[in-house]
């Protein structure tokens, strides 16, 4: 295969279940090759990949610790020597939901919290920063959340994490829009994911209720707008954060 015809390539991080599954599938489905990072989920993450090969895709499954400098150098090295060339397409979806009262937090909280939010954000960036730069093309999509927009009671290290990553994604695009790379974030609100299994069923209906559009969100309702970014028809978007809500924050 020619580089002209060659798939565009997309790393999706956290792409062994929900918003990260969601959005590998329909970026395979729009023509895209599609590595799924994970981190101890190989075996769904592989399973997606296959039915992503059956389907006529072009897709891999890896496991890393993205938090981990080492790792992830040899995560990215991996991707480029399965598919040889380096991702024009980065979705950083990977991350990890927190709550406590600050009083009770710990050290260590804080570190898990934003060495999974923050830093792995920083590392994959960091990671596919010069090849986009060489190829003056690129699409970095970074998934934060609203209460990184607005806080949440109870949930401080989390909102302060997720505002990280839109702080980063502002100065990132602004650096990189001479490249021709965009650089944007999703800010989704309440979604039905694993994340939610904390909560019982009236908790949801209530969370359901607050939501203006009287329904909590779906996996695929963020994957189209990580789609959408992902496209040329999104070149002119860069340094904003797309707030996929359902209205709950405005």
């Amino acid at each position: 295969m020619s580089s002209a015809d060659m798939r565009r390539l997309a790393v999706v991080t956290g792409a062994s279940r929900g918003i990260g599954a969601a959005a590998a599938r329909i970026l395979s489905v729009r023509g895209f090759a599609v590595a799924l990072v994970c981190e101890k989920n190989l075996a769904m993450a592989q399973g997606i990949a296959q039915e992503l090969n059956d389907c006529g895709g072009e897709a891999h499954a890896f496991a890393a610790d993205l938090s981990c400098e080492a790792a992830v150098t040899s995560l990215f090295a991996a991707i480029a020597e399965q598919f040889g060339r380096m991702p024009d397409v980065l979705v950083n979806n990977a991350g990890i939901a927190h709550a406590n009262v600050l009083a009770c937090e710990k050290n260590e909280d804080y570190d898990r919290v934003f060495d999974v939010n923050v830093r792995s954000v920083f590392l994959c960036c960091r990671a596919v920063y010069d090849a986009m730069v060489a190829k003056k093309w690129g699409r970095i999509i970074n998934v934060s959340s609203m209460w990184g927009v607005c806080g949440a009671s109870c949930e401080v290290l989390y909102s302060a994490s997720k505002a990280a990553v839109i702080g980063l994604t502002r100065g990132l695009a602004l650096e990189l829009a001479p490249s021709g790379i965009t650089v944007n974030a999703i800010a989704p609100g309440v979604i039905k994911t694993d994340m939610l299994g904390c909560y019982d069923d009236e908790t949801l209906e209530a969370l359901a209720e607050q939501t203006p559009l009287g329904r909590l969100g779906t996996p695929e309702d963020i994957a189209a707008v990580i789609a959408f970014l992902a496209s040329d028809d999104a070149g002119f978007v860069t340094g904003q954060v797309i707030g996929a809500n359902g209205g709950y924050i405005t």
